[in-house]
């Protein structure tokens, strides 16, 4: 049975447990051509097809990050795709190499930034999560952390907390005061009292 015989979709079912048994098989048997094959599915005339082949690379990336690494470039195109499902799914992806080749993750930062900026909800989650990441990199470490204090000024008050409570065991001592600023400006604007204790709390850890 082929790749794509085997997805969600293709086999009629309406859950996500097919293309999650699948990734996991694909990523512990290190089977490049299943990868290759799920890459050609992203362009399938099928939108439901292209979902589950995207669901199966990132969740395949995450166990086996080495396994997709090599495709960077698609995913990184995919970020500028029309299909929502697509483009989060590729910022999903690209997080889940961004430790394994951060080189070409680094590189298309101005992309996935570009896509963060117009995105979903998930698109600036996975996005803040490779930022908080290349910031533990120590030649990326200054340009990302910049990037991630940009991001924690400009994102919804909602996302606040949970990007703050993220990057707080990657914040060094030198960054300490620009971070701390960064949530104090933002405090006036949090209305929900659990969100804003949740961003006080951050604070009290960091000063």
């Amino acid at each position: 049975m082929s790749i794509l015989n085997q997805l969600a979709s293709a086999l009629g079912r309406r859950d996500e447990a097919p293309n999650s048994e699948l990734a996991a098989a694909i990523a512990e048997k290190n089977d490049k051509q299943a990868v290759t094959d799920l890459i050609d599915g992203l362009r399938h005339k099928s939108k439901d097809i292209q979902s589950d082949c995207i669901k199966v690379l990132y969740e395949a990336g995450e166990r086996n990050p080495g396994l997709i690494a090599p495709h960077a470039p698609v995913f990184v195109d995919l970020l500028e795709s029309k299909n929502n499902r697509l483009q989060w799914g590729a910022m999903t992806t690209l997080n889940a190499i961004a430790t394994s080749d951060p080189d070409a993750v680094y590189t298309a930062l101005p992309k996935l930034i570009a896509a963060a900026d117009k995105g979903s909800v998930i698109t600036n989650d996975q996005c803040v999560a490779i930022l908080i990441k290349l910031a533990t990199i120590p030649k990326y470490a200054d340009s990302a952390f910049s990037l991630l204090l940009e991001r924690l000024r400009t994102c919804p008050t909602n996302q606040l907390p949970m990007y703050a409570e993220n990057a707080l065991p990657i914040v060094g001592s030198g960054q300490k005061m620009a971070f701390a600023q960064t949530l104090n400006d933002r405090l006036p604007e949090i209305e929900k009292e659990s969100k804003r204790k949740r961003v006080e709390k951050v604070l009290k850890k960091v000063q």
